[in-house]
């Protein structure tokens, strides 16, 4: 068991690919915003690579080992220490019972950390997954952010050796600039946006507004001639208005008013605003990471080909025989 002593600014239960298939009733997929760091830490202790692991934001918590286990601490260095004691980051680490584990806080790239343990979190499964959905308050432990005094039930201890670690070479990179390939539409040119709108979208650096959170990052607002129409016709009076339908959900670029914004984990499932494009899926990982009000978001361009051939790369390097050091 873990238990919290200081649960700083937000320490959830997450796992991936969440919770898929209830969409159509309302409930958003939820699961790690860095699905690549969650499954890289699974990996090193030996777990199924979307088990549950604790996904940090922010840092400035503290965790107290009650059993003696091995777990790797993946995504942003929030110069993690054991009892004191830099820890190492991207490898297996064995802990005792007693030993005190700290994060100070994000620094200078990433913003979300994870604690894969052997055996994974031993929260129940609910529809499927064991993620936490925040604006559903279900899933995880408790359907909340960890609290201090929660004490966190572990499964028990894989065959998994500590010590070893991720190659270098398939450690991502970290930055302040996130290039995020998109898909254009549902909602795009030329009914919706012009073809001067959507050059604008996929050549500007895009600022993270300070109001981001599991549901969604805003970013930098739109010009007026980002628009295809003077208004939403029956969706109301804003061109970004539409007759409500279901959002392209995870990876959606969603514009309310002149406001794009990236719908991610906890986002809504329907509405009555415009998506634009969706970010491929082998880059969502990298949108939880990006800094509330100090990173920026550059589009590029890509195909419904492309983004197969990067899941598809994604997936390779997984099953590479040099993953592991």
């Amino acid at each position: 068991m873990i238990k919290v002593l200081k649960s700083g600014i937000e320490v959830l239960v997450e796992d991936w690919p969440g919770r898929l298939g209830y969409m159509g009733l309302g409930m958003a997929a939820a699961g790690a915003l860095d699905n690549l760091a969650l499954q890289l830490g699974n990996v090193l202790v030996g777990n199924e690579r979307g088990e549950a692991g604790l996904e940090i934001a922010g840092g400035y918590c503290q965790f107290e080992m009650t059993q003696d286990g091995v777990i790797a601490i993946t995504g942003a260095d929030m110069e993690p220490t054991l009892n004191g004691e830099k820890v190492g980051m991207w490898e297996a680490v064995e802990v005792k019972t007693g030993d005190i584990l700290a994060f100070s806080h994000f620094g200078k790239a990433g913003f979300r950390a994870y604690i894969c343990v052997s055996g994974g979190i031993d929260v129940p499964v609910y529809l499927d997954s064991k993620s936490t959905c925040l604006f559903g308050n279900y899933g995880g432990f408790e359907g909340r952010k960890l609290k201090d005094e929660d004490v966190i039930p572990v499964g028990e201890k894989n065959a998994c050796a500590p010590g070893k670690k991720i190659n270098d070479k398939y450690i991502p990179e970290y930055t302040n600039e996130w290039e995020l390939r998109a898909i254009p539409g549902p909602n795009s040119v030329p009914d919706y946006v012009t073809e001067e709108g959507m050059d604008y979208l996929f050549s500007t650096n895009m600022k993270i507004s300070h109001n981001a959170n599991r549901s969604a990052y805003r970013l930098t607002e739109v010009p007026e001639y980002f628009w295809a129409r003077k208004d939403g016709g029956k969706g109301g009076s804003h061109p970004s208005n539409i007759v409500d339908h279901g959002y392209n959900m995870r990876g959606a670029i969603n514009v309310t008013g002149n406001t794009p914004s990236l719908l991610i984990a906890d986002g809504p499932t329907l509405g009555g605003f415009v998506c634009v494009a969706n970010v491929i899926n082998a880059d969502l990982w990298k949108i939880g990471q990006g800094i509330p009000a100090r990173d920026y978001i550059k589009l590029k361009l890509a195909t419904i080909e492309e983004a197969i051939e990067a899941r598809k790369e994604r997936e390779a390097m997984f099953e590479a025989s040099d993953l592991l050091v």
